[in-house]
């Protein structure tokens, strides 16, 4: 009974700090629209607002667990967490918070197994605790680097449209910078999201050869590093953007061409696995079951 509540205990306890965590984007947009609609608004000092009771019970809980996961994996840092969000585009996601939720989804995860455990037998309960600890510590890693690498894929495959947009406004007179804000205008994703922050590090001061490389070291892709090597080159060579963007717009086509042609050739591959272990036992049970029917009633008689 007193795993039992410890369990349901901490179950609300994950279920808490992860609607906390999904709902706090939604919370800061707010703010700062609220902050906002008060410029130009005469400013009338208030008395100093004490934090949240959220705020003040969960921030150094938060601290400690992203500590505690630091001092168990060593080779972990804030800085290659931070790589890591920054590549699956959660940028509004802290370093902490998602060690934080890692260790909530490993402490939920060893007190579920407890739970099986005590509920099992020996041998099949120490299993189940190994196994959803595991789970739950790997997961949100496991998570993310498939979040970043989807990302990463989809943009490779809006990279050589959005270069022929750039190639013709650049063509048609505008500036890079230009040409990138006309980009932003019409079309939508994880590549536009990328050059529209690229965008504002520019107009805040920010050299574009600077922006334009975080942009490949934010998108781990072959496309955009290509791209980013070849504008930066451009621009301190004195080469005309418009040929360029069109040249790296039909490399980017063509490996792309050339990817959606392997991952053709591996389907037959993918494939054989579930057809040998699903569909062919079926097959012979629909064609040769009559048969073995007939046949066993054929011998007893």
């Amino acid at each position: 009974m007193p795993l039992l509540i410890l369990a349901l205990a901490s179950l609300g306890a994950a279920v808490f700090y992860v609607t906390e965590f999904v709902s706090a984007p939604a919370r800061e947009r707010r703010n700062l629209v609220t902050r906002a609609a008060q410029y130009g608004r005469m400013r009338v000092l208030h008395e100093r607002e004490l934090p949240r009771f959220s705020e003040r019970a969960l921030a150094p809980i938060v601290q400690r667990l992203a500590r505690l996961m630091l001092r168990v994996n060593p080779r972990m840092s804030l800085e290659s967490v931070a790589k890591k969000l920054a590549a699956a585009g959660m940028r509004r996601t802290t370093p902490t918070t998602f060690l934080a939720i890692r260790g909530f989804c490993g402490i939920a995860g060893l007190v579920l197994g407890l739970l099986v455990m005590s509920s099992a037998k020996a041998q099949t309960g120490m299993l189940s605790m190994l196994l959803f600890t595991v789970l739950g510590f790997f997961g949100p890693s496991y998570w993310l680097t498939l979040k970043a690498r989807r990302r990463a894929d989809l943009v490779a495959s809006e990279l050589p449209d959005a270069l022929d947009l750039l190639a013709v406004s650049v063509e048609a007179g505008m500036g890079f910078d230009g040409a990138i804000a006309k980009l932003t205008e019409h079309m939508q994703g994880p590549l536009i999201d990328e050059f529209e922050l690229a965008l504002g590090e520019i107009r805040v001061g920010e050299g574009r050869p600077d922006a334009l490389k975080r942009i490949a070291e934010r998108v781990p892709a072959q496309e955009m590093s290509s791209f980013v090597r070849a504008i930066v080159q451009a621009d301190q060579l004195g080469i005309s953007l418009g040929r360029i963007l069109r040249v790296q717009a039909t490399d980017a086509r063509n490996k792309r061409q050339a990817a959606a042609e392997e991952k053709a050739m591996k389907a037959p591959i993918k494939m054989l696995f579930p057809l040998v272990l699903f569909i062919f036992p079926a097959m012979f049970i629909v064609v040769l079951g009559p048969a073995f029917l007939n046949l066993s009633q054929l011998f007893q008689f």
